[in-house]
């Protein structure tokens, strides 16, 4: 998140990718960074047991919301 809130500030449109299961912490840290407006990328949890092909998945469900940040600003639905 902090790489991000750095690299927004310098007006470069970057996309964080958080798992379902850290919505909430990733929302605390933008907000005590003073980025509100930084909506994540949100992705299904967990990742560190997935076997490449269900990791591409992810991948391709992500691109779209990516996409989007990139774009406008704020993460497709």
């Amino acid at each position: 998140m902090h790489d991000a809130v750095t690299l927004e500030a310098k007006g470069l449109p970057t996309a964080v990718i958080v798992t379902s299961e850290f919505t909430l912490e990733a929302a605390t840290q933008r907000d005590a960074l003073g980025m509100t407006g930084l909506d994540a990328v949100v992705i299904r949890h967990p990742l560190s047991s997935l076997t490449a092909t269900e990791i591409a998945g992810r991948i391709a469900d992500a691109v779209p919301q990516i996409e989007s940040v990139w774009l406008t600003g704020k993460a497709a639905s």
